[in-house]
């Protein structure tokens, strides 16, 4: 079959899902047995062995792997048999409306195999089966068998009303129903692939409550652009060493801290990146003469109007103040207005530096880097 042959490390990631989804029952049903929409089993299937989905077409099968094709089921475990939806026939009613039991059940019966044969060129498959997960109280079960032509030299009836047409072949038994044109198939539950129990969460909505204020945390943790060596750049620390590059801190009343400074009034966003001595000496001519006005990006594509300011140029400061520490400050590190910024902030975020890109044209361009980036930059070019 199918899932015997998957390496181990897909078949856990499947069961996995599984569990994970089946888990979450709760949101939707009191059942204590597992509950799982089929898109979504169909979407977990195809995710965890890489196979292809094709359950938007009208077609015989939901996924695809190499030319095996893949119809996936999934149902409430009935007794050793469950008789569940194969095919619909709307389209098609014209042609069997009227016949008798007899001949009504031969037409179903061939535009059944028409499309299974259809299914199988247009793919090109060699081989289709059904994949299903049957769910019971506290577990589920996947099965496995083969999706077969209806063998029509075999076919028996073994009941026959207005409302259906029961039947079967030597491989398989079916019921279609009437008046909604729809073949049902018997899928026998008697030989397990994989069993594996599922754990319902009694309250998911307190769970994906705690779920999502955890991976808002982890946002919080930056994913970093990869720094363009090609381009000439700096990186500036966010903090002071004070001469022991060991002992980072953030000054509490200078660098990004500076609108906690006394001496005069000051704005709660007034903030500057520290330019150390050492950046000047190595770098001349990448920053421009004191107070010379210059346009700064944003990673977000702003621009804002920069300068270099301080005595011995230590700071780059924005013009207003308060733009790069609206940015800073309140948009990325979501500091709330008189908090004090903090070195354990920047490690628990991930960050502690930025990259500075200058452009041919004069201009200037700001990022935010990961932890150390400084320090490394520093050690390659300061030794």
């Amino acid at each position: 079959m199918f899932i015997n042959k998957q390496n181990k490390i897909n078949q856990d990631q499947y069961l996995n899902m599984l569990q994970a989804v089946g888990s979450l029952s709760r949101l939707f049903s009191e059942s204590k047995a597992p509950y799982l929409y089929y898109r979504v089993a169909e979407n977990i299937f195809c995710k965890s062995f890489g196979a292809k989905n094709l359950s938007r077409s009208d077609i015989s099968v939901d996924a695809s792997f190499n030319s095996m094709g893949i119809g996936l089921k999934t149902f409430l475990k009935a007794g050793q048999r469950k008789m569940e939806k194969i095919a619909e026939f709307n389209n098609d009613s014209a042609q069997f409306r009227g016949l008798s039991a007899e001949k009504q059940i031969s037409e179903i019966s061939r535009l059944r195999n028409e499309r299974i044969a259809v299914t199988k060129k247009i793919y090109s498959l060699d081989d289709m089966i059904y994949h299903c997960v049957i769910r019971s109280e506290g577990k589920m079960v996947v099965t496995e068998t083969p999706m077969q032509f209806v063998d029509i030299d075999s076919i028996k009836i073994k009941n026959s009303t207005d409302k259906s047409l029961a039947f079967q072949d030597k491989f398989n038994e079916y019921i279609f129903n009437i008046s909604k044109s729809t073949l049902f198939k018997a899928f026998i539950s008697d030989e397990a692939l994989l069993e594996f129990p599922v754990k319902i969460i009694e309250d998911p909505f307190l769970a994906l409550e705690r779920f999502f204020a955890s991976s808002a945390e982890e946002i919080k943790k930056l994913v970093f652009e990869p720094i363009d060596k090609a381009k000439d750049h700096v990186f500036l620390p966010l903090y002071s060493t004070r001469g022991d590059r060991y002992n980072k801190e953030v000054p509490e009343k200078s660098g990004l801290n500076q609108w906690n400074a006394g001496g005069r009034e000051r704005s709660l966003g007034e903030v500057y990146i520290p330019i150390p001595a050492w950046i000047h000496a190595n770098f001349p001519g990448f920053f421009p003469s004191r107070e010379a006005q210059f346009s700064l990006a944003l990673p977000d594509n702003r621009i804002l109007t920069a300068k270099v300011c301080q005595e011995n140029s230590k700071a780059l400061m924005t013009n207003p103040n308060e733009a790069l520490g609206e940015w800073i400050l309140r948009g990325v590190l979501e500091m709330k207005e008189g908090e004090l910024l903090t070195y354990k902030k920047l490690e628990d975020i991930g960050l502690d530096s930025v990259v500075v890109y200058k452009n041919a044209d004069g201009n200037y361009k700001i990022d935010f880097a990961k932890i150390d980036s400084y320090d490394d930059f520093e050690e390659e070019y300061n030794a």
